[in-house]
C-alpha cells in the first residue's frame, strides 16, 4: 500500500471537520492523566521509604522502572500502532495507565512497583501514538497548536500532583491519595472509549508497515538523532530534580514535605505557561534554532542552581529559568519532524517512540543514579551534577541541527 502525506490525511478527512474538538478534549484529557501520575509519588518518597522500610535507591525505581517500561513500549509502540490499529493502541495505553487508580489496593511494594510499571506502558503506547493520531485529525499549523496544549497538560498535571500529593497525603494517606490522581487516568480512559476514534476508515488496521529498513533510515538522520539527543538530556536533569529535589529540600534546606513539594512543583507550573508560548512564538518568529539555544541556557543555568542556590529567591530565580528551560522547546520539538520531507504518520509514530525510548533510558537512569550516589556520599551534589551535564545537549542540538531542517 502507498504511503500517504499528512496533507493527503488531512484533505481527506476534512469532512469530519468539527468531530476534531472531540478529539483534541480526549486527547488533552489523557495527556492530563499523564502529567499527574508521571511524578505523583515524588514528593511522597519519604513516607514511603518510612512505612515500607526500604531504601532510598529502592524507592527510586517506583519512578524509574516506571520509565524504564516506557521506554522498552516506546519504538515498539510505532510498530504496534501499524499492526493492531491506532485507535486500539491509544485505549490499551489508557487503560494501563489506569490501573493506577489499584494504588489504594497495593498491600506492598512490589505490588505498587507492578502498578506503576503498567502506567509505563500505558504513558509510551499514549504518546507514541499521539503523533499520528494528531496527523489524522488536524492541519500542520493546528498540530502545532495540540502539541503545545498536550505538553500544556503533561506539564499541568505534574504541577498539581507534586504541589498537592503530600497535603492529600496527610488528609486521607499517601496510599489513597496516589490513588486519586490515578482516578484522573481512569477517567481519561473510559471517555476515549465512550467517544474516542480515528479519522480513518476501519481499514486502519491494514495500515503500512514500515521495514526495518525505513525505520533505520528515518532514526539515522542527523537531525533526528541530534533531536533525539537533546530531549534525553533535559529528560535526565529534569527527572532527577523532579524526583529528588523535593527530598533534597527536606533534608537539606529544612523545608518541610509540603513546601519542598510546591517549590518542586513550581517547574511544571511555569512549564504550562512556557510551552503555551513555544506553540505559539515558533509559528510568529523566526528563528526555530533560538527555540532551543535559548532553552539550552537556560537549562543549563537553572539546573545547577536549583540545587546550588542556599537562599530562597535564588532558588526560585532557578527553577523559574528552569522550568522554561525545559518545556520551551518541546512543541517545536515534537511538531517539527511532521514538517521533514516525505514524513508519514507511521515514521513519526517511529520518532515519537524514540523520543520516548530514549528518553525513557535517560529517564530510568537518572533517579536511581542520584538515589545511589544520594546513599553512598551521603549528599545528593554529585547526582545532581552528573545529570545536569546531560542537558546540554539542548543548546548543542540547537547550533548542530542542519539549517535546512529550519
Amino acid at each position: 500500500m502507498t504511503q500517504i502525506s499528512h496533507n493527503q490525511v488531512v484533505g481527506e478527512h476534512s469532512k469530519l471537520g468539527s468531530y476534531r474538538f472531540v478529539i483534541a478534549a480526549l486527547v488533552l484529557l489523557a495527556h492530563l492523566g499523564v502529567g499527574v501520575n508521571f511524578f505523583v509519588v515524588s514528593p511522597l518518597l519519604p513516607i514511603v521509604i518510612q512505612d515500607y522500610g526500604i531504601s532510598r535507591a529502592t524507592a527510586g525505581l517506583l519512578i524509574a522502572l516506571a520509565l524504564l517500561v516506557a521506554a522498552t513500549f516506546g519504538l515498539p509502540g510505532g510498530a504496534l500502532i501499524s499492526r493492531l490499529g491506532l485507535g486500539r493502541v491509544f485505549t490499551v495505553g489508557g487503560f494501563m495507565m489506569a490501573l493506577l487508580a489499584l494504588s489504594p489496593l497495593a498491600s506492598n511494594f512490589p505490588e505498587l512497583l507492578a502498578l506503576r510499571m503498567g502506567f509505563g506502558v500505558g504513558f509510551a503506547l499514549v504518546l507514541t501514538s499521539t503523533g499520528p493520531l494528531l496527523m489524522q485529525w488536524f492541519s500542520t499549523k493546528e498540530i502545532l497548536v495540540m502539541t503545545s496544549l498536550n505538553t500544556a497538560m503533561i506539564s499541568l498535571g505534574i504541577a498539581l500532583s507534586l504541589s498537592t500529593a503530600a497535603p492529600i497525603a496527610v488528609a486521607v494517606g499517601w496510599e489513597n491519595a496516589l490513588g486519586i490522581f490515578g482516578g484522573v487516568a481512569l477517567l481519561s480512559a473510559v471517555a476515549w472509549l465512550v467517544w474516542g476514534r480515528t479519522a480513518n476508515s476501519p481499514t486502519e488496521d491494514a495500515a503500512p508497515r514500515l521495514s526495518f529498513k525505513e525505520i533505520y533510515g528515518v532514526l539515522n538522520s542527523r537531525a533526528i538523532i541530534l533531536l533525539v539527543a537533546a530531549d534525553a538530556g533535559v529528560l535526565i536533569q529534569y527527572t532527577a530534580l523532579t524526583s529528588w529535589l523535593p527530598t533534597f529540600y527536606n533534608e537539606a534546606r529544612g523545608f518541610s514535605l509540603p513546601q519542598a513539594g510546591f517549590i518542586t512543583g513550581l517547574i511544571p507550573l511555569i512549564g504550562v505557561f512556557a510551552v503555551l508560548l513555544g506553540g505559539f512564538l515558533p509559528a510568529k518568529v523566526g528563528g526555530k534554532r533560538l527555540f532551543f539555544i535559548i532553552p539550552g541556557i537556560m537549562v543549563a543555568l537553572g539546573g545547577p542552581g536549583s540545587f546550588l542556590m542556599n537562599d530562597l529567591t535564588g532558588i526560585h530565580v532557578a527553577i523559574v529559568l528552569l522550568g522554561i528551560g525545559s518545556w520551551l522547546y518541546v512543541p517545536l520539538l515534537l511538531s517539527l519532524p511532521m514538517e521533514f520531507p516525505e514524513m508519514t504518520p507511521e515514521k513519526v509514530a517511529t520518532v515519537w517512540g524514540a523520543f520516548v525510548t530514549i528518553g525513557g533510558i535517560g529517564m530510568f537512569v537518572s533517579p536511581l543514579l542520584v538515589g545511589t550516589l544520594r546513599d553512598i556520599s551521603g549528599d545528593f551534589y554529585l547526582g545532581f551534577i552528573v545529570c545536569s551535564v546531560a542537558a546540554w545537549s539542548l543548546l548543542a542540538a540547537g547550533i548542530w541541527i542542519p539549517k535546512r531542517n529550519f
